[in-house]
């Protein structure tokens, strides 16, 4: 077994205009004093990562983990959550998720995806730069308007759907593949991947391809009312990456999982500060620790009810306490006897010369 590496914290949230959020090196001094021993970095700021410069070159790369490496801190991941959103995007969510991209592609879907694309590639080969094994991401969605089936199902159009998503996504997970890194797809509801039936309908696609992997986030798989404990039983294998984030949901006779278009504070299914929700996360950090999760438990700090910074600082201190020092042998050693054959069978009553049918 491994003891899961931790804990870290993902930028995104945190990220601002003002010191000591708007540096790399600000952001690291400030969750290392938090107890962080790792960052989980976006790659759509470029004041705080050059994702173009880290792909490109080694001594950037270099420069970046020396910075980290000052204040006690390595990278966990770089994400590209927004980057991804963009490989698959339906004309219903054109505008919405123009923002995610450079002006210069913007109101183009088609250029809007090829940059998109160039900035997975890149993060493959950052990633590999800098020593990372594991990538976060979105899978982007073309079939999600349809998620509910009315008007009634429609098979064609989902398998349309999803063997262009595969076709979009085969290319970037051979890239990443040649860089020797995982694609940690991150279970969302709003992507094509937002379950596990999902998951395995675009993995079959992409022919079981070993770079389509998943990042673990719970809440959302609590909020969809799944059995995120079985999820991690079904899927261990292809877990690569692990968000810590927390959710609650109180059963209402108003509305329900979808929310009914309110504000976070008044939906009955809401993100939390770890600990302060519903995901029991001693059974989650046991099962990881039980499939031999060999990544990090990162902070996404999401919650309608508490300060960022207060739930930056106890998140930290959530994760340390909820990771297992894995035994390195087992508790009743002590008392095991020796493994001769010849023993085995006289305890087991069956002597010297007993043979085999």
């Amino acid at each position: 077994m491994k003891t899961i590496k931790g804990p870290g914290i993902f930028l995104s949230q945190f990220i601002g205009k003002q010191p000591p959020f708007n540096t790399l090196d600000g952001l690291a001094q400030w969750a290392a004093s938090l107890g962080y021993t790792a960052l989980q970095i976006p790659c759509n700021h470029k004041a705080i990562f050059d994702l173009e410069k880290a792909a490109a070159s080694q001594i950037y790369c270099d420069e970046i983990l020396e910075t980290l490496a000052g204040h006690g801190l390595t990278i966990s991941e770089l994400s590209t959550h927004l980057e991804g959103q963009l490989i698959a995007v339906h004309p219903a969510y054109d505008l919405a998720f123009d923002g995610f991209a450079p002006v210069t592609v913007r109101g183009n879907p088609g250029a809007r995806r090829a940059w998109a694309t160039q900035a997975l590639k890149q993060a493959a080969a950052a990633s590999a730069k800098l020593g990372l094994t594991a990538h976060a991401t979105f899978s982007g969605s073309l079939a999600w308007p349809y998620f509910y089936p009315w008007p009634p199902h429609n098979q064609t159009l989902l398998d349309e759907a999803f063997n262009e998503l595969a076709l979009r996504w085969r290319p970037i997970l051979d890239c990443f593949d040649q860089n020797g890194v995982d694609v940690c797809f991150e279970i969302h509801p709003g992507e094509d991947l937002h379950d596990g039936a999902t998951f395995e309908r675009f993995l079959a696609l992409v022919d079981n391809h070993p770079r389509c992997n998943i990042l673990f986030d719970p809440s959302h798989l609590h909020l969809q009312h799944m059995d995120y404990l079985a999820f991690i039983d079904r899927y261990h294998s292809r877990i690569k990456a692990f968000h810590v984030k927390d959710a609650e949901f109180a059963a209402s006779g108003r509305s329900g999982v979808y929310g009914g278009y309110q504000n976070w504070m008044d939906r009955p299914g809401r993100f939390r500060s770890p600990g302060d929700g519903q995901i029991d996360f001693k059974a989650i950090f046991s099962k990881l620790s039980q499939y031999d999760f060999d990544g990090w438990a990162v902070l996404e700090w999401e919650c309608c009810l508490k300060d960022g910074e207060t739930g930056a600082r106890e998140g930290g201190d959530f994760i340390r306490r909820h990771i297992i020092p894995v035994a390195a042998r087992a508790f009743d050693d002590f008392a095991a006897g020796n493994e001769d054959r010849a023993d085995a069978r006289r305890m087991l009553g069956l002597g010297e010369d007993a043979t085999h049918d």
